[in-house]
Protein backbone atom coordinates (compact mmCIF):
# COMPACT_ATOMS: atom_id res chain seq x y z
CA UNK A 1 0.00 0.00 0.00
CA UNK A 2 1.24 3.54 -0.72
CA UNK A 3 2.61 5.41 2.27
CA UNK A 4 0.55 8.31 3.58
CA UNK A 5 1.61 11.95 3.33
CA UNK A 6 1.49 14.23 6.36
CA UNK A 7 2.17 17.87 7.14
CA UNK A 8 4.73 18.05 9.92
CA UNK A 9 4.30 21.21 12.01
CA UNK A 10 7.16 22.41 14.19
CA UNK A 11 6.62 25.32 16.59
CA UNK A 12 9.33 26.96 18.67
CA UNK A 13 7.39 28.77 21.38
CA UNK A 14 7.68 30.42 24.79
CA UNK A 15 6.67 27.87 27.47
CA UNK A 16 3.65 30.00 28.46
CA UNK A 17 2.03 29.31 25.08
CA UNK A 18 2.50 25.53 24.97
CA UNK A 19 -0.95 24.68 26.36
CA UNK A 20 -3.06 27.06 24.23
CA UNK A 21 -1.13 26.04 21.12
CA UNK A 22 -1.54 22.33 21.92
CA UNK A 23 -5.26 22.79 22.37
CA UNK A 24 -5.64 24.75 19.12
CA UNK A 25 -3.63 22.23 17.10
CA UNK A 26 -5.69 19.38 18.56
CA UNK A 27 -8.89 21.14 17.48
CA UNK A 28 -7.40 21.47 14.00
CA UNK A 29 -7.28 17.70 13.76
CA UNK A 30 -3.64 16.97 14.54
CA UNK A 31 -2.81 13.29 14.89
CA UNK A 32 -1.09 13.82 18.23
CA UNK A 33 1.35 16.39 19.58
CA UNK A 34 4.62 15.91 21.37
CA UNK A 35 6.87 18.37 23.11
CA UNK A 36 10.63 18.53 23.47
CA UNK A 37 13.26 21.04 24.46
CA UNK A 38 15.58 22.20 21.67
CA UNK A 39 18.64 21.70 23.92
CA UNK A 40 17.78 18.81 26.25
CA UNK A 41 20.90 18.72 28.42
CA UNK A 42 24.35 20.09 29.14
CA UNK A 43 27.47 17.93 29.50
CA UNK A 44 26.71 17.80 33.23
CA UNK A 45 23.26 16.31 32.51
CA UNK A 46 21.45 19.38 33.83
CA UNK A 47 18.90 20.96 31.49
CA UNK A 48 19.82 24.33 30.12
CA UNK A 49 17.63 27.22 31.13
CA UNK A 50 15.56 28.00 28.06
CA UNK A 51 12.82 30.40 27.12
CA UNK A 52 11.72 28.27 24.16
CA UNK A 53 10.10 24.88 23.85
CA UNK A 54 9.37 22.88 20.75
CA UNK A 55 6.04 21.38 19.71
CA UNK A 56 5.79 18.88 16.89
CA UNK A 57 2.50 17.71 15.38
CA UNK A 58 1.28 15.96 12.25
CA UNK A 59 -1.72 16.96 10.12
CA UNK A 60 -3.20 14.90 7.30
CA UNK A 61 -1.99 16.14 3.93
CA UNK A 62 -5.46 16.52 2.46
CA UNK A 63 -7.58 19.19 0.78
CA UNK A 64 -8.01 21.01 4.11
CA UNK A 65 -4.31 21.19 4.97
CA UNK A 66 -3.74 24.66 3.50
CA UNK A 67 -6.76 26.09 5.34
CA UNK A 68 -5.55 24.58 8.60
CA UNK A 69 -2.10 26.13 8.25
CA UNK A 70 -3.68 29.51 7.41
CA UNK A 71 -5.82 29.25 10.56
CA UNK A 72 -2.78 28.39 12.64
CA UNK A 73 -0.87 31.41 11.31
CA UNK A 74 -3.83 33.65 12.16
CA UNK A 75 -3.93 32.16 15.66
CA UNK A 76 -0.22 32.89 16.14
CA UNK A 77 -0.89 36.51 15.18
CA UNK A 78 -3.72 36.72 17.71
CA UNK A 79 -1.51 35.28 20.46
CA UNK A 80 1.05 38.00 19.74
CA UNK A 81 -1.66 40.62 20.25
CA UNK A 82 -2.90 39.05 23.49
CA UNK A 83 0.62 38.44 24.86
CA UNK A 84 2.76 41.26 23.47
CA UNK A 85 5.39 40.66 26.15
CA UNK A 86 6.15 37.18 24.76
CA UNK A 87 8.11 36.37 21.62
CA UNK A 88 5.95 35.19 18.76
CA UNK A 89 6.23 31.42 18.15
CA UNK A 90 8.22 30.36 15.09
CA UNK A 91 6.35 28.07 12.70
CA UNK A 92 7.82 25.72 10.12
CA UNK A 93 6.04 23.08 8.04
CA UNK A 94 7.11 20.30 5.74
CA UNK A 95 5.44 17.47 3.89
CA UNK A 96 6.64 14.08 5.07
CA UNK A 97 5.83 10.54 4.01
CA UNK A 98 4.93 8.01 6.69
CA UNK A 99 6.51 9.79 9.69
CA UNK A 100 6.25 6.65 11.81
CA UNK A 101 4.09 8.38 14.39
CA UNK A 102 3.67 5.21 16.41
CA UNK A 103 7.45 4.87 16.71
CA UNK A 104 7.88 8.56 17.58
CA UNK A 105 5.81 8.05 20.73
CA UNK A 106 8.21 5.48 22.10
CA UNK A 107 10.79 8.16 22.88
CA UNK A 108 8.39 10.06 25.14
CA UNK A 109 5.99 7.46 26.56
CA UNK A 110 7.12 5.87 29.83
CA UNK A 111 5.12 4.21 32.67
CA UNK A 112 3.13 6.95 34.39
CA UNK A 113 0.87 7.00 37.44
CA UNK A 114 -2.14 9.07 36.39
CA UNK A 115 -4.33 8.64 39.47
CA UNK A 116 -4.20 7.09 42.91
CA UNK A 117 -4.59 3.53 41.64
CA UNK A 118 -4.06 3.62 37.88
CA UNK A 119 -0.69 3.36 36.16
CA UNK A 120 -0.47 3.60 32.38
CA UNK A 121 2.45 1.91 30.72
CA UNK A 122 3.39 1.36 27.09
CA UNK A 123 3.42 -2.25 25.96
CA UNK A 124 7.16 -2.12 25.31
CA UNK A 125 8.11 -0.99 28.85
CA UNK A 126 8.37 -3.02 32.04
CA UNK A 127 6.61 -2.09 35.27
CA UNK A 128 6.14 -4.03 38.51
CA UNK A 129 2.82 -3.12 40.19
CA UNK A 130 2.68 -2.54 43.93
CA UNK A 131 -0.18 -2.32 46.40
CA UNK A 132 -3.47 -1.41 44.72
CA UNK A 133 -1.96 -0.57 41.33
CA UNK A 134 -4.22 -1.08 38.33
CA UNK A 135 -1.93 -1.26 35.30
CA UNK A 136 -3.25 -0.31 31.88
CA UNK A 137 -1.11 -1.22 28.90
CA UNK A 138 -1.36 1.08 25.89
CA UNK A 139 0.09 0.96 22.40
CA UNK A 140 -0.99 4.41 21.17
CA UNK A 141 -0.15 4.14 17.50
CA UNK A 142 -1.54 7.37 16.05
CA UNK A 143 -4.48 7.72 18.45
CA UNK A 144 -4.84 10.33 21.19
CA UNK A 145 -4.63 9.30 24.86
CA UNK A 146 -1.59 8.10 26.78
CA UNK A 147 -2.32 9.67 30.14
CA UNK A 148 0.32 12.34 29.66
CA UNK A 149 -2.15 15.11 28.87
CA UNK A 150 -3.87 16.83 31.84
CA UNK A 151 -7.34 16.31 30.38
CA UNK A 152 -6.84 12.53 30.26
CA UNK A 153 -5.42 12.39 33.78
CA UNK A 154 -8.27 14.46 35.20
CA UNK A 155 -10.85 12.24 33.51
CA UNK A 156 -9.27 9.14 35.01
CA UNK A 157 -9.28 10.75 38.44
CA UNK A 158 -12.98 11.57 38.07
CA UNK A 159 -13.82 8.07 36.83
CA UNK A 160 -11.90 6.51 39.71
CA UNK A 161 -13.79 8.63 42.24
CA UNK A 162 -17.17 7.69 40.75
CA UNK A 163 -16.74 3.99 40.09
CA UNK A 164 -14.97 3.20 43.37
CA UNK A 165 -17.09 5.35 45.67
CA UNK A 166 -20.67 5.42 44.39
CA UNK A 167 -22.30 2.14 45.45
CA UNK A 168 -25.82 3.10 44.36
CA UNK A 169 -25.32 1.57 40.91
CA UNK A 170 -24.46 -2.12 40.89
CA UNK A 171 -23.80 -2.65 37.19
CA UNK A 172 -22.29 0.43 35.60
CA UNK A 173 -22.92 1.06 31.91
CA UNK A 174 -20.41 3.57 30.54
CA UNK A 175 -20.02 5.52 27.31
CA UNK A 176 -16.60 6.86 26.26
CA UNK A 177 -16.98 9.51 23.54
CA UNK A 178 -13.96 10.01 21.26
CA UNK A 179 -12.12 7.07 22.76
CA UNK A 180 -8.76 7.47 20.97
CA UNK A 181 -6.49 4.74 22.35
CA UNK A 182 -9.34 3.46 24.53
CA UNK A 183 -7.57 4.45 27.73
CA UNK A 184 -10.67 5.88 29.46
CA UNK A 185 -12.97 3.04 28.48
CA UNK A 186 -10.40 0.44 29.51
CA UNK A 187 -9.93 2.27 32.83
CA UNK A 188 -13.67 2.05 33.47
CA UNK A 189 -13.68 -1.69 32.82
CA UNK A 190 -10.72 -2.24 35.13
CA UNK A 191 -12.43 -0.10 37.79
CA UNK A 192 -15.42 -2.43 37.75
CA UNK A 193 -17.80 -1.18 35.04
CA UNK A 194 -19.81 -4.06 33.64
CA UNK A 195 -20.31 -2.70 30.11
CA UNK A 196 -18.40 0.02 28.30
CA UNK A 197 -19.12 1.43 24.84
CA UNK A 198 -16.30 3.38 23.17
CA UNK A 199 -17.14 5.55 20.18
CA UNK A 200 -14.77 7.22 17.73
CA UNK A 201 -15.20 8.53 14.19
CA UNK A 202 -11.57 7.75 13.36
CA UNK A 203 -11.29 4.21 11.95
CA UNK A 204 -7.62 4.01 12.93
CA UNK A 205 -8.41 4.97 16.54
CA UNK A 206 -11.11 2.29 16.67
CA UNK A 207 -8.61 -0.29 15.47
CA UNK A 208 -6.03 0.81 18.06
CA UNK A 209 -8.58 0.95 20.91
CA UNK A 210 -9.81 -2.56 20.10
CA UNK A 211 -6.23 -3.83 20.16
CA UNK A 212 -5.61 -2.15 23.53
CA UNK A 213 -8.82 -3.61 24.98
CA UNK A 214 -7.57 -7.05 23.97
CA UNK A 215 -4.11 -6.41 25.43
CA UNK A 216 -5.75 -5.50 28.75
CA UNK A 217 -8.12 -8.50 28.59
CA UNK A 218 -11.31 -6.44 28.89
CA UNK A 219 -12.69 -7.04 25.39
CA UNK A 220 -15.56 -9.01 26.93
CA UNK A 221 -16.81 -5.80 28.61
CA UNK A 222 -15.61 -3.12 26.21
CA UNK A 223 -17.23 -2.61 22.80
CA UNK A 224 -15.43 -0.33 20.34
CA UNK A 225 -17.63 1.27 17.67
CA UNK A 226 -16.71 3.43 14.66
CA UNK A 227 -19.60 5.89 14.86
CA UNK A 228 -20.40 9.55 15.50
CA UNK A 229 -21.97 9.90 18.93
CA UNK A 230 -24.58 12.29 17.51
CA UNK A 231 -25.94 9.32 15.53
CA UNK A 232 -25.82 6.93 18.48
CA UNK A 233 -28.85 6.30 20.68
CA UNK A 234 -28.75 4.54 24.04
CA UNK A 235 -28.66 5.35 27.75
CA UNK A 236 -25.81 5.11 30.25
CA UNK A 237 -25.07 5.54 33.95
CA UNK A 238 -21.78 7.30 33.20
CA UNK A 239 -20.63 9.22 30.13
CA UNK A 240 -17.11 10.55 29.69
CA UNK A 241 -16.28 12.96 26.85
CA UNK A 242 -12.71 14.23 26.62
CA UNK A 243 -13.10 16.46 23.57
CA UNK A 244 -12.91 20.24 23.09
CA UNK A 245 -15.21 22.97 24.38
CA UNK A 246 -16.59 23.53 20.89
CA UNK A 247 -17.43 19.86 20.37
CA UNK A 248 -18.90 19.52 23.85
CA UNK A 249 -21.23 22.46 23.28
CA UNK A 250 -22.37 20.94 20.00
CA UNK A 251 -23.07 17.57 21.63
CA UNK A 252 -24.49 18.88 24.92
CA UNK A 253 -28.18 18.07 24.38
CA UNK A 254 -27.48 14.63 22.98
CA UNK A 255 -25.08 13.66 25.75
CA UNK A 256 -27.55 14.73 28.42
CA UNK A 257 -30.38 12.86 26.72
CA UNK A 258 -28.35 9.63 26.85
CA UNK A 259 -27.60 10.01 30.55
CA UNK A 260 -29.71 8.07 33.04
CA UNK A 261 -31.32 9.97 35.88
CA UNK A 262 -28.83 9.84 38.74
CA UNK A 263 -26.00 9.28 36.28
CA UNK A 264 -22.73 11.14 35.87
CA UNK A 265 -21.28 13.13 32.98
CA UNK A 266 -17.52 13.75 32.90
CA UNK A 267 -16.40 16.39 30.39
CA UNK A 268 -12.87 17.58 29.77
CA UNK A 269 -10.56 18.96 27.09
CA UNK A 270 -11.66 22.41 28.30
CA UNK A 271 -9.27 25.31 28.83
CA UNK A 272 -9.80 27.81 31.59
CA UNK A 273 -11.00 30.62 29.32
CA UNK A 274 -13.96 28.46 28.22
CA UNK A 275 -15.23 27.73 31.72
CA UNK A 276 -18.02 30.31 31.68
CA UNK A 277 -19.55 29.21 28.40
CA UNK A 278 -19.38 25.55 29.43
CA UNK A 279 -21.01 26.24 32.79
CA UNK A 280 -23.68 28.47 31.23
CA UNK A 281 -24.71 25.73 28.83
CA UNK A 282 -24.25 22.59 30.90
CA UNK A 283 -25.40 23.66 34.37
CA UNK A 284 -29.05 23.95 33.40
CA UNK A 285 -32.23 22.04 34.12
CA UNK A 286 -31.56 18.93 36.17
CA UNK A 287 -27.79 18.89 35.53
CA UNK A 288 -25.86 19.87 38.65
CA UNK A 289 -22.18 20.33 39.40
CA UNK A 290 -20.73 17.48 41.43
CA UNK A 291 -17.07 18.57 41.39
CA UNK A 292 -14.38 20.30 39.33
CA UNK A 293 -10.80 19.14 38.76
CA UNK A 294 -8.18 21.52 37.41
CA UNK A 295 -4.59 21.17 36.26
CA UNK A 296 -2.74 24.16 34.88
CA UNK A 297 -5.07 25.78 32.32
CA UNK A 298 -7.17 22.64 31.89
CA UNK A 299 -10.53 21.91 33.50
CA UNK A 300 -12.57 18.73 34.01
CA UNK A 301 -16.21 18.85 35.13
CA UNK A 302 -17.99 16.05 36.94
CA UNK A 303 -21.72 16.64 36.49
CA UNK A 304 -24.73 14.72 37.74
CA UNK A 305 -28.23 14.34 36.37
CA UNK A 306 -30.81 14.96 39.09
CA UNK A 307 -34.13 13.37 39.89
CA UNK A 308 -36.39 15.90 38.18
CA UNK A 309 -38.05 13.10 36.23
CA UNK A 310 -40.34 10.79 38.15
CA UNK A 311 -39.56 7.84 35.91
CA UNK A 312 -36.10 6.61 35.12
CA UNK A 313 -35.30 6.23 31.44
CA UNK A 314 -35.75 2.57 30.43
CA UNK A 315 -32.61 0.73 29.52
CA UNK A 316 -32.07 -0.38 25.95
CA UNK A 317 -31.09 -3.89 25.02
CA UNK A 318 -27.69 -4.95 26.29
CA UNK A 319 -24.90 -3.90 23.96
CA UNK A 320 -22.47 -6.69 24.64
Amino acid sequence: MPKEKWIKITLSTPPELVDPLSNFITEMGAQGIFQEEPDPATPDDFPKATDREELVAYLPSDTHAEDRITSLKAYLDSLSEVFPELDKPDLSTETVIDPGWGEQWKKYFKPLRISRDIVVKPTWERYTPTGRDIVIEIDPGMAFGTGQHPSTRMCVEALENILLKDRTIEKWRVLDVGTGTGILGISCAKLGAERVVCLDIDTKAVEIAAKNASINRVEDRVKIINEDVSMYDDTFDLIVANLTAKMLLTLRSHLISMLETGGYLVISGIIDQDRKIIEDHFLTGDITLHSVITEKEWVCYLLKKGNSSATKTPRHQDLI
